[in-house]
């Protein structure tokens, strides 16, 4: 079954069109398949991030002061 597309116009850093025309043909990939690649691996690592968050909801929250004063009182600054 082919994949269904979307287009869409993004509009790129020359320096970093000029980059991605040349892995596109280091790699013998698209443009289109390079960035889809890329912002799969960004929402995978949203995903991995808010389950860690997830995880630690239930610690207690720190106040920036507070800490401060720890470093303080630790002798670290």
């Amino acid at each position: 079954m082919a994949m269904l597309t979307k287009r869409a116009t993004i509009y790129f850093d020359p320096l970093i069109h000029k980059t991605l025309k040349m892995k596109s043909v280091e790699v013998s990939k698209s443009l289109s398949e390079i960035v889809n690649d890329l912002i799969r691996k960004e929402f995978l690592e949203d995903e991995s991030d808010l389950n860690v968050f997830a995880d630690r909801v239930s610690e207690p929250t720190v106040t920036y002061e507070s800490m401060l004063k720890k470093f303080k009182l630790d002798g670290k600054i």
